[in-house]
């Protein structure tokens, strides 16, 4: 059997063979009752367009450059499927290159996503200088995910990783700790020290001295969060919760504490940040920040595609918000002071920044004892 051409679709599907040429190539829009007849006498014979001939058809190469930091971490394979299921239905194919955090390999893997060439390119988090991205978007259209640009505000996609940070402590402040351990990301990540900043002020909102020897860095990868755990009992430091950056850190102090037989949440709580798809599973599924992660994937290719199409660039709002499962509780202490009658845990009341005053309200209580030692 022949192997079906375009004439052989724009046939079937009662349209010229310019018109069933643009729907393939994208080169312009195509009326919808038009699009489906094409689409669907292609299916039943079987057509397949080839993607050279698409590509000189339409001096375009129909393919868009992804610079992920590392296509195996569970963070950025759910922005990458979701970078794939936007492109999905259009002429553009997606191609991956990782940077690793390191801005040589950056440099490297943008080199040879231009050398392609590509029509588009989407940047995932990194350290590319704003500068070199703003000469790239001069010549391509970009999007940056996760991360700000100067000059290019209105292409990036981010979270308010400050407020994100401050609500996971806030939550921990309420249930009654005052001794929380942070594990915090590299102080070379925009996101690390965004999340930092964030515990930081919720402590200094609520009247709880910060104290730099409960805070540990790790790289945001599981076995950083174990070793941090492990770090914070050889130095005989006292806590009764951990706060992690991301949730392959809390992955890992959770490990830790299993090991010296600590149980989460009775004895310390534990809570993450990113909600992984695995983070409602663990033992106890954990607490953590959602952050829409397969959402901003769809929301960058739908915008790098808008860009390619001439079309404004489609609003997107993304929120981060508290997942709380069953990895914290409240101190001992706390649940003692609770009446039966008022379950609710201690703290200002509503979603915003605690007042003065209600931060106030909470420090007559004495300070947890810190574990070990003591059960809280």
């Amino acid at each position: 059997m022949a192997t079906p051409t375009l004439e052989d679709v724009a046939q079937a599907a009662g349209v010229s063979v310019s018109t069933a040429s643009r729907v393939f190539t994208g080169t312009a829009k195509v009326r919808g009752d038009k699009h489906a007849a094409v689409m669907r006498a292609a299916e039943q014979l079987g057509y397949r367009p080839n993607a050279i001939a698409r590509s000189l058809a339409s001096g375009r190469s129909l393919l868009i450059g992804v610079l992920t930091q590392d296509i195996s971490s569970p963070f950025y394979g759910e922005v990458l499927r979701g970078i794939e299921q936007g492109l999905e239905g259009s002429s553009y194919s997606a191609i991956f290159a990782s940077g690793h955090w390191r801005v040589e390999e950056e440099a490297s893997a943008l080199h040879g996503l231009m050398g392609r060439p590509v029509d588009g390119l989407i940047v995932l988090g990194g350290h590319t200088p704003d500068e070199r991205l703003a000469a790239m978007a001069a010549k391509v259209p970009l999007i940056a995910v996760g991360r700000s640009v100067r000059g290019l505000e209105d292409q990036c996609l981010r979270i308010d990783n400050v407020q994100g940070s401050y609500d996971c402590a806030r939550h921990l402040l309420e249930l009654g700790h005052r001794r929380i351990a942070y594990i915090a990301g590299p102080e070379s990540h925009r996101d690390a020290c965004e999340r930092l900043q964030g515990f930081q002020r919720a402590l200094a909102d609520w009247k709880v001295e910060a104290n730099p020897s409960l805070i540990v860095e790790g790289d945001f990868l599981e076995p950083s969060g174990l070793l941090a755990v492990e770090s914070l009992f050889a130095r005989g430091a006292l806590f009764s919760a951990v706060m992690a950056a991301n949730d392959q850190m809390a992955y890992g102090a959770r490990l830790g504490l299993y090991r010296r037989g600590i149980r989460v949440p009775e004895d310390i709580s534990l809570v993450g940040f990113d909600d992984l798809s695995s983070s409602a599973f663990t033992t106890p599924p954990l607490t953590t920040m959602r952050q829409p992660t397969y959402e901003m994937g769809v929301a960058a290719a739908e915008a790098i595609l808008a860009t390619l199409g001439g079309a404004p660039l489609p609003t997107a709002d993304f929120r981060v918000q508290l997942m709380v499962r069953e990895s914290t509780a409240p101190t001992h202490r706390e649940r003692q002071r609770l009446s039966p009658l008022d379950p609710r845990p201690a703290g200002p009341a509503g979603n915003g920044t605690p007042s003065p005053a209600s931060a106030q309200a909470s420090e007559p209580r004495p300070q947890d004892p810190p574990f070990p030692g003591e059960r809280l």
